[in-house]
């Protein structure tokens, strides 16, 4: 039952010295190991330290699925992450929020940071990992698609409510519901790639400020992609559909393969940019990793 669940955070910055990969490991040094182990079959969240420039705050969520020691390193550990859960928030949640600290359980009898702060994997109440999750997931508002009204059989029509006040179990279902990952995974990617279009260059916006553009997942999800930025492009819709469809493909330097079946490959070629290259986000952990590339072109693209 959720009343003895041990949530956790753990805490990942992406020049770390550890062989973390988010959404798939967690690596961890011996002292942490009972830590870990009482986050096993829960949900953790993610930390970037504050120290970091320019710093995400909590900035993902994942469950942990199983524990199993470094085949590598012998001193460490890896936490696995169970496939499918990882999902990055699409509103990062800084450590203090209007100068409160999210995390309330880190806070001694006086109100101040206790040494927990310091700790690289602790546990988390159930109350701050609702807390966190909400602010999180956030509204369905901003750059995302008109999805946020809902026709009442009256044929009113009338605006949606983020969810408030939801329970660990509902949280959790939360993390794991397509809509909910969707909308997240969009925000995240049109984030990332400045809401422009990574084949064409075209950057749209439409009357209502909304952002013409689609987050297409490079490995699809029923094909076991992530729904993770690195997985992930921002493109037109008529740029997505040729992507799905295969008409483009994208090499491991990001140079963009215009199909040999395409009924008029001119034409294609002609909304390519003018680099004849993906453009990719500037940092380099948004950037689609290669196995994503490689995978679409083997399974996909029609040379």
């Amino acid at each position: 039952m959720f009343g003895n669940m041990a949530f956790g955070v753990f805490i990942h910055r992406t020049d770390s010295i550890y062989d973390d990969v988010p959404s798939e490991r967690y690596q961890f040094p011996k002292q942490y190991l009972t830590r870990v182990q009482q986050c096993v079959g829960d949900w953790i969240v993610y930390l970037e330290p504050s120290k970091v420039k320019d710093t995400k705050g909590y900035f993902a969520a994942a469950k942990v699925q199983e524990i199993i020691s470094d085949p590598r390193n012998a001193d460490m550990h890896l936490a696995v992450i169970e496939p499918g859960t990882y999902l990055d928030f699409g509103d990062p949640v800084p450590f203090r929020d209007a100068d409160e600290v999210v995390e309330q359980g880190l806070l001694n009898d006086d109100g101040k940071i206790s040494g927990r702060a310091q700790a690289a994997v602790r546990t988390l109440s159930p109350a701050d990992f609702v807390r966190i999750v909400e602010r999180g997931l956030g509204p369905d508002e901003g750059i995302l698609p008109r999805i946020d009204l809902a026709v009442e059989a009256d044929g009113v029509k009338e605006v949606q409510r983020p969810f408030q006040h939801m329970s660990p179990r509902e949280r959790v279902n939360q993390l794991t519901n397509r809509a909910v990952r969707d909308r997240n995974f969009r925000k995240n990617v049109l984030r990332a790639y400045d809401q422009r279009c990574a084949i064409t260059g075209l950057r749209l916006i439409n009357g209502g400020g909304r952002a013409e553009v689609e987050a297409a997942h490079i490995r699809p999800v029923e094909h076991d992609g992530p729904d993770i930025v690195s997985n992930g492009i921002a493109l037109s819709g008529t740029a997505h559909w040729m992507f799905d469809r295969g008409l483009v493909g994208i090499s491991d330097d990001l140079a963009i393969l215009v199909s040999r079946q395409s009924n008029d490959p001119d034409a294609v070629n002609s909304m390519v940019n003018v680099s004849g290259k993906l453009l990719v986000p500037e940092r380099l952990a948004d950037r689609p990793r290669p196995e994503f590339l490689t995978w679409h072109r083997g399974n996909n693209f029609k040379r």
